[in-house]
């Protein structure tokens, strides 16, 4: 794929972000629409492919002032636009290594007294005969 056509893709992915930052509701969406191929956890492909290896993103930080005000959990979590900026990363990520799709992907948010952070993966995959 030429680095044109790669460049289009992401901004495509980048726009369809920026427009759907409005969302709510839905941990992560599953209508978005990708250069690849998004399946989550409950969806299936339903055409031959080869595996590549898992793509993980993840990230910890400290908790903020404003996150544990009076010693209380005032919020915690990514917004709706956030997550779907992580699984634009991960699609990117996906795509480095040649994947045509990316299935069973998976978000998880863990926080502790002191930290919060998230762990999105995906099972990146090639299509046979492509």
């Amino acid at each position: 794929m030429s680095g044109k056509i790669k460049l289009s893709h992401i901004l495509l992915a980048l726009t369809i972000i920026t427009l759907a930052g409005c969302a709510s509701g839905v941990p992560i969406s599953t209508s978005k629409k990708y250069p690849i191929e998004v399946l989550y956890e409950n969806q299936s492909l339903d055409r031959p492919y080869s595996e590549i290896g898992w793509v993980e993103i993840s990230s910890e930080d400290s908790l903020t002032a404003r996150q544990t005000k009076d010693r209380k959990m005032m919020y915690r979590g990514n917004d709706a636009e956030t997550k779907e900026l992580l699984a634009a990363r991960l699609v990117m990520k996906a795509q480095k290594i040649g994947a045509n799709a990316l299935i069973n992907v998976q978000y998880k948010y863990y926080t502790s007294v002191k930290k919060e952070g998230y762990i999105m993966k995906g099972l990146a995959v090639r299509y046979r005969g492509e």
